[in-house]
């Protein structure tokens, strides 16, 4: 899927090193993306598990995640400036992988391919790409490789197949102070 490599980052390396850290927590690495430049950049780091996340668990990720950061291999591959956010998916989660897409199976989801924006459910997924059942009733299938930006759509009063504990709505994202 476009969107997941950043440049002069090896954002696989990240998750690959950060994933048993959060999985000792008894959370799931959901995804990490870099976005900005110089001092700007930030490091996001989201974590999940069934049920939702609170500020607690949000915090010993942190705790857990920012020293691997700081020492080898990580050090070297985000050499310079930036900020680490660590916080849950959200409601509205992105989509990036084959098995953040399997997770939505049945939800409605939105997706922007080539300047295109659909919105459907999700109805079948496998290793390639997606079915989408649009609003007006017809199925759309869309490889991954033509998605450029999805995310599931909370919607008020329907039923959510990824419930939030309570304190998971109020504890979405802890910041630490930019590192040099």
């Amino acid at each position: 899927m476009k969107g997941r490599v950043h440049p002069m980052i090896d954002v696989d390396m990240i998750v690959r090193t950060l994933a048993p850290a959060v999985s000792e927590l008894g959370l799931e690495l959901y995804d990490v993306q870099v976005s900005g430049t110089g001092r700007a950049r930030i490091l996001r780091v989201m974590v999940d598990r069934d049920g939702g996340v609170d500020l607690e668990a949000i915090a010993d990720a942190t705790q857990a995640v920012s020293p691997l950061l700081d020492a080898p291999p990580l050090d070297a591959a985000i050499s310079g400036p930036y900020a680490l956010e660590v916080s849950s998916p959200g409601l509205e989660r992105p989509l990036r992988t084959p098995a953040h897409f399997a997770r939505a199976a049945g939800e409605t989801i939105t997706v922007k391919t080539d300047g295109r924006r659909v919105r459907g459910v999700v109805t079948a997924v496998d290793d390639a790409g997606f079915d989408l059942l649009l609003d007006d009733g017809s199925t759309e299938r869309i490889a991954y490789d033509d998605v450029t930006q999805a995310r599931t759509v909370f919607e008020w009063g329907g039923e959510q197949k990824h419930t939030k504990s309570k304190n998971a709505k109020n504890a979405k994202t802890q910041k630490e102070p930019v590192r040099r």
